[in-house]
């Protein structure tokens, strides 16, 4: 059995904003101020380029202990042997994914509202929930679930939810507070000037909340 995923501070990469730093360099700064897991996001990439980003997120990752997670293209997490893939709605099922990654890879997906639960298959290990807040780096998401709409899902969900979308050091204790096991960030971390103290300073808050 593959261990539960460590949802608590999740971190989405966004090649944009992690500028000349890099993707790869600002995920390696993350860790070290304690971000649990990696999902790998770049809508604009095509494979190769997607590809060859991974292979130096893995480099940085190796002997950490931290999964990568590559968001959408199952294709490429094959190619990667990543630990796993988060799928949205309209994307290949979650039955094949887990058909082709095997057991011991984590598949997570997205729900935005409730009634999508109904639809979650057996082969799904985890969910993210959102949009929460406003948010600008995924520009057709759904409209924002609010923290009443997030504690709604997370309360009827089966499964470990962490929530996403406009998620900032002011945001997390809301969101945890409403039954998530975890955050999603990407502009607060992949944004900031230094990943690593960003990273850190929400590990801290999210533990005030949730005490180890």
């Amino acid at each position: 059995m593959r261990p539960p995923l460590d949802l608590s501070l999740y971190l989405v990469t966004d090649t944009r904003l992690c500028g000349d730093r890099g993707v790869a360099a600002t995920v390696a700064a993350a860790v070290r101020g304690g971000v649990s897991a990696v999902q790998l996001r770049d809508p604009d990439a095509d494979a190769r380029t997607l590809f060859c980003l991974g292979r130096a997120i893995q480099a940085e990752l190796a002997g950490t202990g931290v999964p990568l997670i590559v968001n959408d293209r199952l294709d490429v997490a094959l190619w990667l042997d990543a630990d796993g893939v988060h799928l949205g709605q309209r994307d290949v099922s979650p039955e094949t994914a887990r058909r082709l990654l095997g057991p011991h890879a984590y598949v997570g997906l997205s729900v935005s509202r409730p009634e999508q639960l109904a639809h979650v298959p057996d082969a799904v290990d985890h969910l993210g929930v959102g949009p929460v807040f406003p948010q600008s780096t995924k520009p057709d998401a759904d409209a924002p679930l609010g923290l009443d709409g997030l504690a709604l899902i997370v309360r009827a969900s089966p499964l470990p939810c962490v929530a996403i979308g406009g998620i900032g050091a002011s945001e997390a204790a809301a969101a945890v507070k409403s039954g998530a096991a975890g955050i999603a960030v990407v502009s607060a971390v992949c944004g900031q000037p230094d990943p690593e103290a960003a990273a850190r300073s929400l590990v801290h808050t999210l533990r005030k909340e949730v005490p180890a």
